[in-house]
């Protein structure tokens, strides 16, 4: 006895087969568009923009405000034991000013004079903490839930429940000038997910859009030569499909390819600021980074569902000798671009429909950092997990708030701890899914982002 597959493949020289192949590709195109996982509840969010800025923002020197550090200035804090991942000395007054800002008053260093314009906008959650002063497990605790073991990434469980809004972008896109950062593509992966749900890298250090992604346009074939050969192509991959059906493998290299092939018509463009008007262009300034962030916009408005912007490869934030000099540098080359971002999407109507979150994945100690040979670090700061700050505005955010708090010095968050779970709990609760409900079954288990963990944080929501 046949089955059915064997039986259509058989038949009329397997042009069934493939007849048969096409409808499930076209079927499989319109469910990824609208999504696998119907959300749970109205989202107040469609969209998600992260800014990472990766290797640690020091909490005190940027959003948490300490005076006591002043008084303790050069003086050991009064703890038995920091538990830092190196050896820490007296405590380091903030080297920044703070003041505060809009008509909400919430302070802000000096260190984003541009950004401080639109605390009115934003949520500053100053209780986060991790669970690790590592970058690499941080890293991956931040965007797959996960800081040991390989698991989708936030964007990757997202864009597999909500799917694209348009068929000639990527749903899931990560903008990171350079090298790769800390974990490489681990930070983006689908893992056990459909591969097609893994984020696309972008190396946005050129700013020639023609050049920004490798073999986008093909100067060889004409478009005509082109369909043609994409055309044989997908009808083999399809002949093999349909002989080993559930293939998951072969199921994601033709999505890339017809991915790949769709956006020849539309990525170039989308990523072409020289688009803008001149006074937007202005609004963002230069610099990768504000290129980056405009582009994030340009992608969100164009229907692209999840964008993380990286500051870099490496850890541009990881401030362990100097960090005026050091902080001063990463901040003033993102925070024009930053304000911008929240102004720009607010003027066309975009901001209550998308989330943007920007923080790094731990903070930095209060005290400063000893060297290796005892002696004390060039006025820097230690990773510290125990307590860091974070903003998000936007797509059901609560406008103008403080939530949380650390101590006195800034070591430890000790008023509404807000755990990484509980974070991802409330960016799935704002995009209309219940973080105990989206699972995916593999290997014998249901697996979800939060794992077993996370609760929705309330006070963050407008």
């Amino acid at each position: 006895m046949l089955h059915r597959r064997q039986w259509i493949t058989q038949c009329g020289m397997g042009l069934g087969a493939l007849a048969f192949a096409d409808l499930c590709a076209s079927t499989a195109r319109a469910d990824e568009s609208r999504g696998f996982v119907p959300t749970h509840f109205p989202a107040k969010a469609k969209h998600i923009i992260h800014v990472f800025l990766n290797g640690g923002v020091s909490q005190v020197d940027t959003w948490d405000p300490k005076p006591e550090l002043t008084k303790w200035a050069g003086k050991m804090l009064p703890f038995e034991n920091l538990q830092t991942e190196r050896k820490t000395g007296v405590a380091l007054a903030s080297p920044f000013q703070f003041a505060p800002h809009g008509e909400s008053g919430i302070p802000m260093s000096d260190l984003f004079p541009h950004l401080s314009k639109c605390v009115d906008e934003m949520t500053v959650v100053r209780s986060m903490y991790a669970e690790l002063p590592s970058h690499e497990m941080s890293l991956m605790l931040l965007n797959t839930g996960d800081q040991r073991l390989v698991r989708p990434s936030m964007g990757s469980w997202l864009t597999w429940g909500l799917g694209s809004l348009n068929e000639n972008l990527p749903a899931f896109v990560a903008l990171c000038p350079g090298g790769m950062p800390v974990g490489g593509a681990g930070n983006w992966r689908s893992a056990f997910l459909p591969g097609s749900f893994q984020g696309t890298r972008i190396d946005t250090s050129n700013a020639d859009p023609t050049k920004i992604i490798d073999y986008l346009q093909n100067k060889r074939l004409s478009p005509q030569e082109q369909t043609r050969q994409f055309d044989l192509l997908q009808q083999w991959n399809a002949e093999h499909l349909a002989q080993r059906p559930g293939e998951a493998a072969m199921e994601a290299r033709i999505k890339s390819f017809e991915l790949a092939y769709r956006m020849q018509t539309e990525a170039s463009e989308a990523f072409d600021v020289s688009q803008e008007p001149e006074h937007v262009l202005q609004l963002y300034g230069d610099g990768p980074q504000n290129r980056q962030l405009l582009m994030a916009r340009r992608l969100v408005e164009r229907g692209v569902r999840f964008v993380q912007t990286w500051h870099g490869d490496m850890q541009p934030w990881d401030s362990h000798s100097n960090i005026k000099e050091e902080h001063g540098k990463v901040a003033r080359e993102c925070d024009q671009g930053l304000a911008a971002l929240i102004m720009d999407l607010k003027q066309r109507g975009l901001l209550d429909q998308t989330l943007v979150i920007c923080s790094g994945e731990f903070g930095r100690t209060p005290s400063v950092e000893m060297g290796q040979d005892g002696t004390g670090a060039s006025l820097g700061r230690d990773h510290n997990h125990w307590g860091f700050s974070l903003w998000m505005a936007g797509g059901g955010i609560k406008r103008g708030s403080i939530y949380g708090a650390t101590d006195e010095f800034g070591f430890r968050a000790v008023e509404n701890p807000v755990s990484v779970h509980d974070l991802h709990a409330t960016i799935m609760h704002l995009m209309g899914y219940d973080h105990q409900r989206m699972t995916y079954r593999y290997a014998g288990r249901d697996f979800r982002l939060t794992d077993v963990h996370g609760e929705v944080v309330e006070g963050i929501l407008g």
